[in-house]
């Protein structure tokens, strides 16, 4: 008897340029708002606010939002809202808003003791999928290291996707996210907890990011490419929410976090040098019957490597994904992005231990020790 899988998506996902409308069939009379100042200003919430007036429901704005969410920035932001007691606690913004939503949210209810505001997350990049998961990840305000938070009570209880919220989402940003998409679902399908379930969303949005991210790259106003992207983000979310991730975004999540590089810029850098990594492909040994090597070969057949297979395959996925990094002018390495090279190489030891701590480690389909982990982040600092 094998293992007891289980595949739920308690999200519900409401899509398109009318989705606000859907909150109308909500008992919501005070809804706690959470963004950046940018998105306050930018006249993006009016679509919201219309309808919150039309229910006849109290709003407050918690507009103090900044990237990579700090353990000081949710508490403040618990502060701001336990006069107001909120049935609803909304997020609208990128990864950053969503996840200090889904913490302020969860730290209100163990410390009130009142039953979770509702929470709901409207997603203005198409990127971490952070509106379909049970993650949130948190910085210590003290050693500025990232933590992902997991439990099954930061799900969100309903996901906005509006296309024409990232209709102005410039191409850098568009870029970044993008490839954080592709990287959550790449993780995701070769992880050792994916399900043909996670497996079959995973597909989904890698045929969807690599066909449709380049386009929507230099034309953001194209509406369908941007719901596609969209769709893709929230499909990765579900599909490593189930699955789990892997040492990419173990990696990521230390470096990006000590050197100041932006989470899906970082994972994007990393991801070429990972793939290569976990499917033995410089050890002619392993490449070919090692379960993720098949698994990757599969994706690069997937995207268009047709006549490949096994380690064809898995240089061509390897080669979409650099020529992706070249378009859109993402760094092959660490040192090409910037990283300064004395600070990095005299801290490598420490940040490899401590991404072999990170929780996404566990569903690596590679084991790693300190030494490979060591190694791995040295090829990523120094390129090909």
């Amino acid at each position: 008897m094998g293992p007891m899988n289980g595949f739920y998506v308690p999200t519900k996902i409401f899509s398109g340029e009318a989705a606000f409308e859907n909150l109308k069939q909500y008992p919501i009379h005070r809804m706690c708002i959470i963004c950046d100042p940018f998105i306050e200003k930018s006249g993006m919430i009016k679509k919201l606010l219309r309808v919150l007036e039309e229910m006849g429901a109290e709003y407050r704005i918690f507009s103090d939002i900044t990237p990579d969410p700090n353990t000081d920035l949710v508490v403040q932001g618990l502060i701001r809202i336990l006069d107001h007691k909120p049935d609803a606690v909304l997020a609208m913004g990128g990864g950053s808003a969503i996840d200090a939503a889904k913490a302020i949210s969860y730290m209100y209810q163990k410390v009130t003791g009142a039953p979770k505001p509702l929470c709901i997350v409207v997603p203005t990049t198409s990127g971490t999928g952070s509106e379909a998961t049970s993650f949130a990840v948190i910085t210590d305000s003290a050693t500025h290291i990232k933590y992902p938070l997991v439990d099954d009570k930061l799900l969100p209880n309903i996901a906005i996707l509006d296309p024409s919220l990232v209709r102005s989402v410039p191409p850098k940003v568009t870029a970044d996210t993008g490839m954080d998409v592709l990287t959550h679902a790449v993780e995701a399908y070769v992880s050792t907890d994916a399900n043909d379930f996670s497996d079959a969303l995973a597909e989904k949005a890698v045929r969807l990011t690599v066909e449709h991210l380049p386009w929507v790259y230099k034309h953001g106003d194209d509406m369908n490419a941007r719901e596609h992207m969209h769709n893709a983000s929230s499909m990765a979310g579900v599909a490593f929410n189930h699955a789990g991730l892997g040492i990419n975004h173990s990696i990521a999540h230390i470096v990006g976090g000590r050197f100041g590089i932006p989470h899906g810029r970082a994972n994007a850098i990393v991801l070429p040098y990972v793939i290569e990594f976990n499917s033995y492909l410089a050890d002619r040994n392993h490449a070919a019957d090692s379960q993720a090597a098949m698994k990757y070969s599969q994706l690069g057949v997937l995207i268009g490597g047709g006549s490949y297979s096994g380690p064809q395959a898995i240089r061509h996925l390897i080669i979409t994904v650099e020529r992706m990094l070249a378009e859109f002018e993402i760094p092959g390495s660490l040192k090409k992005a910037g990283v300064d090279q004395q600070a990095f190489m005299e801290s490598v030891e420490e940040l490899a231990e401590i991404a072999l701590k990170d929780k996404c480690t566990a569903t690596n389909p590679r084991a790693v020790s300190k030494k490979q982990m060591v190694g791995l982040m040295k090829r990523i600092y120094n390129g090909r």
